[in-house]
């Protein structure tokens, strides 16, 4: 598995580990992890902390994104992938979609690539979450 992707696994099941949905992402740009985070709606009690959301907090001001891989172990949903498209991030990395399709349509409209991994490691990480936890899940996407 590629290093990154693997990165933001990690963060996804630090998220788990401290109360909140396991969803990680990291911004990579030339060959290093500039920023990373994980979904905090839960610890944070807000509902705007998403994995790419802080990931893009803690990269911190970067000037331009135009050369940066979003790496997200989930498909960003719209509120994330409005932030990649203001930003002009070019490429997206999820780990996959079955959980949840996301925005990639949205993205794609707007030129960004992205590229679904259909990785098992992150739909069983999510599908445990969801099983265990199914009013938080559709709380976190608008659904409760």
């Amino acid at each position: 598995m590629d290093k990154f992707m693997a990165a933001a696994i990690d963060q996804a099941r630090q998220g788990l580990a401290t109360g909140g949905i396991p969803i990680g992402s990291v911004l990579v740009r030339n060959g290093e992890i500039i920023g990373q985070g994980h979904n905090q709606r839960v610890q944070g009690g807000s509902p705007i902390i998403h994995a790419e959301i802080d990931c893009l907090q803690n990269a911190g001001r970067i000037g331009h994104y135009r050369d940066t891989v979003l790496y997200s172990t989930l498909m960003p949903c719209y509120l994330c992938a409005g932030a990649v498209v203001q930003f002009g991030i070019k490429k997206v990395i999820a780990g996959e979609s079955a959980t949840f399709p996301g925005a990639r349509e949205f993205m794609e409209a707007h030129g960004v690539e992205v590229i679904d991994l259909d990785l098992a490691e992150c739909k069983q990480l999510m599908g445990d979450f969801i099983t265990a936890n199914p009013a938080l899940w559709s709380e976190d996407i608008g659904e409760l």
